[in-house]
Formats: C-alpha cells, structure tokens, sequence
C-alpha cells in the first residue's frame, strides 16, 4: 500500500485548476490495465494505491482523499475495503468449495440462510429477467455460478465500506471492469483508457468519468467461459463486451448477457436507467468513439 500527500500552498490561496485535455489516462483497462501514476495531487489531498488478489478477480484501488482526513485514517479505510473484498472472496466464490455459493450448489443450505447470499440471487434473479434470460446464472455446468456478477457485487460492497469511511472520491478496477466515484487525484474527471482486447497497437477509447461502472467480458478471462444459456454451449460470437453505467453489478452482468447473446443484445441499450453499451470491437476497427465519450460524462 502507498499514501503519499500532495504539496500544500500557502493559506488563502487556490491550486489552479488542472489541465485536462491532451493528458495521458488515469486509468487503463484491457488485457495490460493499469493505473497511471501522474505527478502531484492537488493540494490538500491524500492518495492511496494497493491492489489485491482473489480467487475471483484481483483488484486495484485508488483512493483520493483530504488531507485532513489523516494518512491513518485513510489507510484505515483502505484495509476496510480490502478486508471487505477478501471476506466476499472466501465466502462467496464458487471457486472454493466451503463457500456459501458452493454450499447452495450442492444444496447443503437454502438461499435464504444468509442475508447476501439471498441478495446475490436475487440479483442474478433479476438480471436473468432483464436480459431475456441472456444472464443465467442457473444454466452454468455444474450449477448456480452468479460469477457474471460476483465481482461487481464485490466492488459494491467495498465502495460502500469507503464511503462509510468518508472517501468520495476513488476508483477500483477489478479485472476490465471499473467502478469510479467522485474525481481523480489531479482534480478532474477520471480519465480511463479501454484498450482494445486483442490488439495493443490500436488507439484506446478514452472516457471521463466522475461516477459510473464500467463492465466488461471477454477480456481478461479463459476463452469460453461464457456459455449460451439456452443451449450450454460456449460462446465467441464477439471479442469483447462493454456496458457502463450507474451501479457495478448491473454493469458487470449486462456485460456477460451481451457477450453470450452476440449483437442481437444491443437491443437491450440504452436502458431507461441509464445503461449503454460500447460498440463490440470489430476485427478492423476499434476507434475512439467520441459520442459515447462525451454521453458517459455525468
């Protein structure tokens, strides 16, 4: 974990206000995502860097808070959200076998036992229901999987830890999704960069965000672990799958739903609570899409 503290300016007077256009990304998703570390924060601001690894995804925070908030107290809220993203690790991933979700495929317990596991299926529930049945965390072999959208439920649960802590202004990657809140450290809109999935030398599209998710399939993961749901076959119909918006486990599963079910699914966008989806990226052509650049800005 690293916290470093901007320079202060004197008392009275006001940082300038930070150059936003023509900088490099603060972010970047795809196969080599990272995130970027530009120079000094504004003044009178905190930020914090670790990333962790899970049986469900490794993550990466950034945390940009005020300096008053104190370097302990911020780190503090960091070990929170880690703890918290550890704790949906070992307790829900279907890849550990004394998992609740591993439990209820094997039907040692109902899924009304515990409290978030009733929530995750009632989640998987509906986004089965919005999505024509695209999302089906029933129809994966071997059983109820909600992995489609365990890690945005992950990243919901450690954002609302921050936000408890007073941290408005973050962001946590998790594999190529992303969940950004408030402002980045030089002051402005986070700037996150998409990369295409398969081909480093293309130009990214580059989006300002200051409170949204990003969900993505098909990057990052095991080529066909996305299965039609109505036939349990895998699929490969797009190279990746997009979709941004307000909430990180809505983002995540639409994003899933639309890589199984192929164009046909961008039917489902935009949606009338705010859900879009980025243009699937074609063999030949992934450019920068200004529209739903400047769209995607709150």
């Amino acid at each position: 974990m690293m916290i470093g503290e901007a320079r202060r300016t004197r008392p009275g007077s006001r940082p300038a206000a930070p150059a936003i256009r023509g900088q490099r990304p603060d972010l970047r998703l795809g196969p080599a995502r990272r995130t970027e570390r530009s120079g000094a924060a504004p003044a009178g601001r905190l930020v914090a860097r670790h990333t962790v690894a899970t049986s469900i995804t490794d993550y990466t925070l950034v945390l940009n808070g005020p300096a008053g908030l104190g370097r302990r107290a911020l780190g503090e809220a960091l070990a929170d959200a880690v703890a918290e993203l550890r704790a949906v690790d070992l307790t829900y991933s279907p890849a550990r076998p004394t998992s609740l979700v591993s439990r209820l495929r094997r039907g040692e317990i109902s899924a009304d036992s515990y409290a978030p596991l009733a929530d995750i299926v009632n989640r998987c529930a509906a986004m089965r229901a919005a999505t024509d049945g695209w999302f089906d965390a029933w129809a994966v072999p071997g059983g109820f999987d909600p992995g489609g959208l365990l890690g945005g439920w992950a990243a919901e649960r450690a954002a609302a830890r921050l936000h408890a802590a007073g941290i408005a202004d973050y962001a946590l990657i998790s594999g190529a999704d992303l969940l950004v809140r408030g402002h980045a450290p030089h002051g402005g809109p986070w700037r996150v960069a998409l990369h295409h999935p398969t081909d480093a030398r293309r130009a990214p599209v580059v989006l300002e965000l200051t409170d949204a998710a990003i969900g993505t399939s098909g990057v990052g993961g095991r080529r066909g672990h996305v299965v039609d749901p109505h036939t349990g076959e895998p699929v490969d119909q797009l190279v990746a799958a997009t979709v941004i918006g307000p909430n990180p486990v809505v983002a995540d599963a639409y994003a899933t739903a639309l890589f199984a079910a192929g164009r046909a699914g961008l039917a489902w966008f935009p949606t009338a609570d705010g859900y879009r989806a980025l243009p699937p990226p074609r063999a030949r052509s992934y450019r920068r899409d200004r529209g739903l650049a400047r769209d995607a800005r709150p």
